[in-house]
């Protein structure tokens, strides 16, 4: 969940492409399908401090292996939420467009140039491996609001 302290660990590259990271790369998937209205899963998000993600959004889904994106000048505010917050969606800006290179789990290049919410979804799950949450983008007063409702009191 949001306040999880994983969630703000900066996640560790990937240096074995074998079993093990196959293994993980299904399991994101897998929860990441599990859902309905889910696009996009860092490892953090599931306890695993390392640089993968998976996408799935608009007919184009598959995974990166220690992302590197390059973002456009163009941005663009649209809603947006988190997994680890379920429900609680606010406007943000991002970059119109990316082009995300990594690997792939069998160690093979990948690029991948992504526009809208595909692109956004990129920016998102990238943030979560630099320890970064959406809230974090968010104007001070917005992100006390934010967190009033995401944490409540106990």
């Amino acid at each position: 969940m949001f306040d999880d302290p994983v969630l703000r660990v900066v996640a560790e590259p990937v240096h074995d492409f074998d079993r093990e990271l196959r293994r993980l790369v299904k399991s994101l998937t897998l929860t990441l399908r599990a859902g309905t209205g889910r696009a996009g899963l860092a490892a953090p998000q599931i306890g695993e401090p390392v640089r993968v993600l998976v996408y799935s959004y608009d007919g184009r889904s598959g995974h990166l292996v220690n992302p590197r994106l390059e973002l456009s000048e163009r941005r663009i505010t649209a809603d947006e939420a988190c997994l680890s917050a379920p429900g609680l969606w606010r406007p943000l800006e991002r970059s119109y467009m990316v082009t995300a290179r990594g690997r792939d789990m069998f160690g093979k290049p990948v690029t991948l140039r992504a526009l809208g919410v595909l692109a956004r979804v990129l920016q998102h799950e990238a943030d979560h491996l630099d320890g970064v949450l959406f809230s974090d983008h968010l104007e001070a007063e917005e992100r006390e609001r934010f967190l009033a409702e995401a944490l409540p009191a106990s």
